[in-house]
């Protein structure tokens, strides 16, 4: 079988490589019609006008747009001419253009972002380390963010007359530039900061930045037409520029410095077609990943790049990404400022509306034929307004879109409950624990033909999930079996309570977290029934807060506990049945475990896209808004504040009776958490600390799902507690939630976000490696 499926491999790999290169749209991805992706077609047909008008008033001579959505492309079209000297030349659509700055974010930003991705280099890595020759004038402090962000003190650019005498000089001239204002007190739009950020991509990666560049991130997306220097070969499908030196640019970079530095800077130089740019954008939409599922970045990366950190209003600049500058006109009027983008200099731009999942791509060489061509500004603008007005659903969500989900009982049902029949069959399960239908599972299994089912297991919060206590032994009312509570004097099945039982049913929902003791209980069923030697069926459900996401550090092997069961990150990003197979493999429990998956779930897909019906997993987790907060809000759980519980909106609400409710709000306002907004407030809880007291905090309310990361919370609000209430809070029982002691102590010694995140970046993409293996759902 191995020996047919490789040689199976090897005729595709010979079939491929023959067709290499037989079509220039290889890396194109699928068009679909207007309507299937949410465009209204007519209203989308607006934009022919907006570009025929640009070539009449000569602001362009043609120009390439490519719309869509979802991963598929709405509008595609060619306009005008791609030369008009020596002879005319019609634009057409697989027209190579010569890109000038997009450069940075596609070639240059994302090339820094793998990297950091390979734990070869951080963020928060200083110049004067990475590159010692910059160590002087007080460039040595620059960080790598600060260059992405254009905070970093340097000049827009150094003088053409520093590149005469060839690279080597000019790169010697570059290490004694003087700054220009102190790093990250400042926003200056920085050619010189992308040179040196592609230096120290062929310093740490140790090969050219094109080189890099194609085959990190260009070979593996297919984007074929996409790279810097292209061939001879090409040289008829390239958008020709200006004259220079007596000769029409054509497939030789526009930009002087990059020309003379060879072709290849940080800055400037790539060329690619509008198709190539739509795969890039499909791949930041699609968490990282290409076509066939594997990653070029990792989704949290992605993320990183289009956050605008604590960046001030009109200098909000992502990771090499323009999120809200005055360069932001290719997001028109109508999307909203939680998209991303670039321009380049040559009349090329490319914006990506997150909200929406939408992209706009406008490629025009507007500098041909004599350098004189007008400004594609106004071009930009109108095509990204004509496309977002051509929307039409109202949620402007299609990947959002609900999605009908079966549970693992809805398909055992369908199954007619086969695998568990002529078997006695012990429950662990609670009030979670039930049909589309609302049909409780301990019902549906009690009333199956050919079941037995014998015995009821209850985790924490008992089998109704009513009590916030230990829970005892008891019976069921409904059915008059025993009920064995796994949150009292055992937490684990003992050889007793399994004395006549064949197979055990786990059936509960769980929120996603992992100091949620659910899972925990799971583990430890596993755990009893390979002692006992029966099989386990792990009825899977959605991870309600989404399967894409994995944040917060990975727990420490000393902190192992109820609440800590297995290291996995705060937030893990999987179900129940992927938990099960992972913690049966990785911790070498080895029992016969049979998960029955979902249908009809996607990983990108919350608790309100699956049409299942909310039912609190326990007492204080009343609303998805509350699962989502508490990856972060959860973690302060242990310290001296209250958390919401014992008001009607637990986790919603932080806070305690010596805060200044105004004043932290304004503190966390300016660490601008991503996707959420702090109200000031007055609450008093009936339970827990504070009881019956008046305490003074934050409402916090999530205002963009997509950008909202709990972790960030969680860490802004431990870090301006410690900052400013410093004598009052009390931090020391933290780390049992936290469960890393080095992310403690940072917060603890007052380290900022960037540096405290980096250090659990190795640890998380070391799980995610091994998460990889057992996740069952597409996203």
């Amino acid at each position: 079988m191995k020996r047919r499926f490789a040689a199976a491999r090897l005729l595709l790999f010979l079939s491929l490589l023959l067709s290499a290169g037989a079509t220039a749209s290889a890396a194109r991805i699928p068009d679909a019609p207007p309507e299937t992706l949410g465009f209204d077609p007519a209203r989308l047909a607006r934009v022919d006008g907006v570009v025929e008008k640009a070539i009449a008033d000569k602001a362009v001579p043609g120009a390439v747009v490519v719309a869509g959505r979802s991963g598929r492309i709405a509008y595609a079209k060619a306009f005008g001419r791609r030369a008009v000297t020596p002879g005319d030349e019609p634009m057409t659509r697989d027209t190579v253009f010569d890109l000038a700055s997009l450069t940075k974010p596609v070639a240059t930003a994302t090339s820094v972002m793998t990297l950091i991705d390979q734990n070869k280099l951080k963020l928060s890595d200083r110049l004067g380390d990475l590159l010692p020759e910059f160590n002087n004038r007080g460039k040595g402090e620059i960080t790598v963010e600060q260059l992405l962000r254009h905070r970093a003190g340097l000049i827009a650019d150094n003088p053409i007359g520093d590149f005469k005498d060839g690279p080597e000089a000019a790169w010697k001239r570059l290490a004694e530039l003087e700054l220009s204002y102190k790093p990250d007190h400042g926003y200056v739009y920085s050619d010189v900061g992308f040179m040196i950020l592609g230096r120290i991509v062929e310093k740490v990666s140790g090969k050219p930045l094109d080189v890099y560049a194609r085959e990190t991130i260009f070979e593996p997306l297919g984007m074929t037409d996409t790279g810097f220097r292209p061939s001879e070969k090409d040289r008829d499908r390239i958008a020709p520029t200006e004259p220079a030196d007596g000769v029409m640019l054509r497939g030789v970079v526009h930009d002087p410095r990059a020309r003379a530095l060879g072709g290849v800077a940080g800055h400037a130089g790539l060329f690619a077609t509008a198709d190539d740019l739509a795969v890039y954008a499909r791949m930041l939409l699609n968490h990282g990943r290409g076509a066939d599922g594997r990653p070029v970045l990792n989704d949290r990366t992605v993320r990183q790049m289009r956050d605008p950190g604590g960046t001030l209003p009109r200098q909000r600049r992502g990771l090499g990404w323009d999120v809200d500058t005055p360069h932001s006109g290719p997001r028109g009027r109508l999307f909203g400022t939680d998209g991303f983008g670039h321009t380049g200099f040559t009349g090329t731009s490319l914006w990506v509306d997150q909200n929406t999942q939408t992209f706009v791509i406008v490629l025009t060489s507007r500098l041909h034929p004599d350098g004189k061509g007008g400004s594609p500004s106004a071009l930009r603008s109108a095509v990204a307004t004509a496309v977002a007005a051509a929307l039409v659903d109202d949620a402007g969500l299609v990947r959002h879109a609900s999605s009908p989900v079966r549970c693992g009982i809805d398909v055992l049902a369908l199954q007619e409950f086969a695998p568990l029949k002529g078997k006695r069959v012990g429950l662990v399960t609670n009030h979670t624990g039930r049909t589309r239908e609302g049909v409780t599972t301990i019902d549906a299994l009690h009333k199956a033909p050919g079941v037995s089912l014998v015995a009821l297991f209850s985790p924490e919060h008992g089998i109704r999930g009513a009590v916030d206590a230990e829970v005892a032994d008891s019976r069921d009312d409904v059915t008059g079996l025993p009920v064995f509570s796994l949150y009292g004097k055992t937490r684990k099945p003992i050889p007793a309570s399994l004395e006549n039982v064949d197979a055990l049913v786990y059936d509960i929902q769980d929120i996603g977290t992992r100091f949620y003791t659910y899972i925990s209980t799971m583990g430890l069923v596993l755990e009893a029934a390979k002692e006992k030697g029966i099989p386990v069926f792990v009825l899977d459900r959605p991870n309600p807060i989404g399967g894409t996401k994995v944040e917060g550090p990975v727990r420490d092997p000393k902190f192992a506990s109820f609440i800590a069961h297995h290291a996995l990150p705060v937030r893990h990003g999987m179900t129940v049945g992927e938990l099960a197979l992972l913690f049966n493999k990785e911790r070498g429990i080895g029992a016969d475990l049979h998960v029955v998956p979902c249908e009809g779930w996607k990983r990108v897909d919350l608790f309100d896209r699956t049409d299942l019906l909310w039912v609190n997993p326990s007492p204080n987790m009343r609303s998805l808004t509350e699962a989502l907060l508490y990856p972060g809000v959860g973690l302060l759980e242990a310290t001296n504040v209250a958390t919401g519980r014992g008001t009607d909106t637990p986790f919603e609400r932080v806070g305690a009776p010596w805060i200044d409710p105004i004043a932290w709000a304004r503190s966390l306002d300016a660490r601008r958490v991503p996707g959420v907004s702090f109200t000031p407030l007055q609450f008093t809880p009936t339970e827990r600390q504070y009881k019956g007291e008046v305490c003074n905090g934050v409402y916090i309310q999530i205002v963009d799902r997509d950008a909202f990361d709990p972790i960030k919370l969680g860490l802004a609000l431990a870090q301006t507690l410690r900052r400013d209430y410093k004598d009052r809070w009390q931090p020391d029982r933290m780390p049992t939630l936290l469960a890393d002691e080095a992310t403690y102590k940072a917060i603890v010694d007052g380290k900022p976000s960037d540096q405290i995140e980096a250090l659990w970046a190795q640890e998380l993409a070391d799980f995610e490696a091994v998460r990889d293996r057992y996740l069952i759902y597409p996203e």
